[in-house]
């Protein structure tokens, strides 16, 4: 699993050139990683499914929490990349005709649509494992913060995480929800990998209490906004723009931000909750978290 990092000074870049990057380090090792050399073709459905494409949100909150607290270099990469690819195989789950049923991710054809729906299911459950393979590829990480990465991805992505909310969501179709109950359904669905992206790159470097707790605040209020925009962009933004089929909750009939709150309220609530996010960060007691404060306004100022 090779992949030359070379050594970097980030610190005092401004955002852009910051991103950028971090967005070459991430694909450049993502490329290096996900193996096309597989039985059956199986890496050419993974390396489809991951690479060339999306925002990269989540591993750019793992790097940017990482430097925050000046972290392990070679284990936020990795935490980046594992992230990532949990992230990119829930997607191509979630397109599935047995789930969402989308003929359009990051705008190309959904991975079942180009590969079938078997090797699409293989090639998610790959990646799946891939993503604990790379936190754990490599002896320069020590064995307790390989664990704890772990441990972190783990929880986000599993029943108490991601994959219970997409159940949540899948069963709430054409049912009414409390906001509370809306607020569950995405904190769990979405918002968990997000919150841990940014306490894995937390993980990587040393916090305080007070800090890991205010990281953990601004992670959950980030999480939470990232979704309530979504279903903002979902009624208002065309499939070319979102790179994915638009109106597709409307048309499910599943219940949203929007559907719920209307639309200016909803997209009131995704700045009330980036605020959030920036005071959690003002009470981190971390030396600069511009990176982290930059990333919250990207999120609620998106338009795809």
């Amino acid at each position: 699993m090779d992949c030359v990092l070379k050594p970097q000074d980030l610190s005092g870049m401004d955002f852009g050139a910051w991103s950028r990057s971090e967005l070459d380090a991430v694909e450049s090792c993502l490329s290096a990683w996900v193996p096309a050399d597989t039985p059956a073709g199986l890496g050419l459905a993974m390396r489809y499914g991951v690479l060339d494409g999306g925002k990269r949100l989540r591993p750019l909150l793992v790097l940017a929490a990482s430097q925050a607290v000046a972290g392990h270099r070679q284990a936020a990469l990795r935490a980046a990349c594992a992230v990532e690819l949990i992230h990119a195989y829930s997607l191509v789950h979630d397109d599935m005709p047995c789930m969402d049923n989308d003929v359009l991710r990051r705008g190309k054809p959904t991975v079942h649509v180009q590969f079938g729906e078997a090797q699409a299911m293989l090639a998610g459950d790959a990646m799946q494992a891939l993503a604990f393979e790379v936190l754990t590829a490599i002896d320069e990480v020590p064995p307790v913060l390989q664990a704890r990465l772990c441990a972190l991805l783990a929880r986000s992505a599993g029943h108490a995480g991601m994959a219970g909310g997409q159940a949540i969501d899948l069963a709430s179709i054409g049912k009414p929800l409390t906001e509370a109950a809306l607020r569950d359904m995405h904190r769990r669905k979405t918002g968990a990998l997000l919150q841990a992206s940014v306490m894995m790159g937390a993980a990587c470097g040393a916090t305080d209490a007070t800090a890991w707790q205010a990281l953990s605040d601004y992670g959950d209020a980030l999480g939470l906004a990232f979704q309530v925009v979504d279903d903002v962009l979902d009624v208002t933004q065309a499939s070319e723009t979102l790179g994915k089929t638009a109106g597709k909750d409307v048309d499910s009939n599943k219940p949203t931000y929007v559907s719920l709150l209307g639309l200016s309220a909803a997209m009131q609530h995704a700045w009330e909750l980036r605020d959030k996010a920036h005071a959690a960060l003002a009470r981190s007691g971390l030396h600069d978290v511009t990176l982290l404060a930059t990333l919250a306004d990207r999120v609620v100022e998106r338009d795809s």
